[in-house]
């Protein structure tokens, strides 16, 4: 297997890496089950991540290739049960769409001025970076955080269509504004998964109305064979192979195709199959995995990055609560804050490419950590006041 080094220890990952990577991921659900705090399980897969990766102890490799793809198997899982758990076919969450538009917008416009003022301070011309990171929103973090918290209600699935508007669009701006020469691309890309999720959407509606599906259904059942969740899976993998040859994030692969199931109707077996291996494997240690990828020690050979770091969480938030001008529960504005896949990818580009400065890399994930640790909080009492709440 590929090795991977991690300070002064070689790290090879193997069937020990990643027994320890799931007996850490257990940390989520016990933080989780602490009276009173209710700590989204995610945050603590994040937090354990953290201990033993890059900005730790150094114990797992997070570059390592197999650790690498079996955390992009569990980044696409968990956007492809995200998506299923929208309800799309709901009155009530189709109607708060124009709204939840017109929120992203504003929060747009909020993060936009933010950035110049960020960039202008700290002499970096990075305006437009800033204000896409400040104005995106994490569907992998802040979803699953409502789906485990039991959070519902016309509020919640407003800021659920506002989170995966702001996400999707963040995705799609991101190469234009840090890598103008791919920008192109990224936009066939996310075109091309769209109708791939379209023809599949297409396709499942044809056999519904045939009966075929229903007898699939039974005959997989029957047989125990698995049938509807290995045609998930090869769907799934098809989508993320495209994102991935064309340069978009695998994010919106699995998402896409979350909707267009859901869409079409999820039976209840493969909502349970697809639970299981995504959350007894695949989803923690995808977080886990992320975790260990950030390295946050480098802001201390660039102290001022320190600021431009706190700069980007503080001003996120704030331009995501502005929402608040629009009836918008304060709790849950907060929530949709949450940063993690943009600025995670904004930062491997940087770094690749060397298109951002020395320590601005780790400044974006620094203002992407203080976002989930306000999303941590915002999650809590979102939970006890979602129904208090106007939509």
């Amino acid at each position: 297997m590929p090795a991977g080094v991690v300070g002064a220890h070689t790290v090879t990952f193997g069937f020990s890496t990643l027994a320890l990577v799931a007996v850490v991921g257990v940390a989520g659900p016990l933080l989780a089950s602490v009276p009173r705090l209710r700590i989204p399980v995610v945050i603590g897969e994040l937090a354990v991540g953290l201990l033993i990766g890059r900005t730790g102890f150094g114990l797992v490799d997070a570059a390592d290739p197999t650790f690498s793809l079996l955390a992009d198997i569990g980044f696409a899982l968990v956007m492809f049960v995200v998506g299923t758990h929208v309800p799309i076919r709901d009155v009530t969450l189709r109607a708060s769409i124009p709204k939840a538009v017109l929120r992203a917008v504003l929060v747009g416009a909020v993060a936009a001025v933010l950035g110049v003022v960020l960039a202008n301070f700290f002499h970096t011309g990075h305006a437009a970076v800033y204000a896409v990171l400040m104005a995106s929103s994490s569907a992998a973090l802040a979803l699953p955080v409502i789906q485990s918290l039991g959070i519902e209600g016309p509020s919640v699935q407003g800021v659920t269509a506002q989170i995966a508007i702001a996400d999707a669009t963040s995705i799609v701006l991101l190469p234009l504004v840090i890598n103008p020469e791919r920008a192109l691309t990224a936009a066939i890309g996310a075109v091309v998964i769209a109708l791939g999720a379209g023809v599949l959407f297409g396709a499942i509606s044809a056999f519904d109305r045939r009966g075929l599906r229903k007898r699939l259904h039974r005959y997989s059942q029957r047989h125990g064979f698995a049938l509807e969740l290995r045609i998930s899976l090869i769907s799934l993998f098809a989508l993320a192979a495209l994102a991935v040859a064309t340069h978009v994030s695998i994010m919106l692969a699995g998402f896409a195709l979350g909707l267009a199931v859901k869409a079409a109707g999820e039976p209840r077996r493969l909502a349970r199959q697809l639970f299981g291996i995504t959350e007894g494997l695949f989803g923690p240690l995808f977080f886990v995995w992320l975790g260990a990828s950030l390295q946050v020690r480098e802001l201390g050979e660039h102290p001022s990055y320190i600021l431009l770091g706190i700069g980007l969480g503080v001003g996120a938030v704030l331009a995501h609560c502005v929402g608040r001008l629009t009836g918008q529960p304060l709790a849950l504005a907060a929530l949709s804050a949450a940063q993690l896949g943009v600025p995670v990818a904004a930062a491997t580009l940087g770094t690749q490419k060397n298109l951002l400065s020395p320590g601005e890399p780790s400044a974006l994930l620094l203002g992407a950590l203080l976002t989930i640790g306000v999303t941590s909080v915002a999650s809590v009492i979102a939970a006890r006041r979602h129904g208090e709440q106007p939509a």
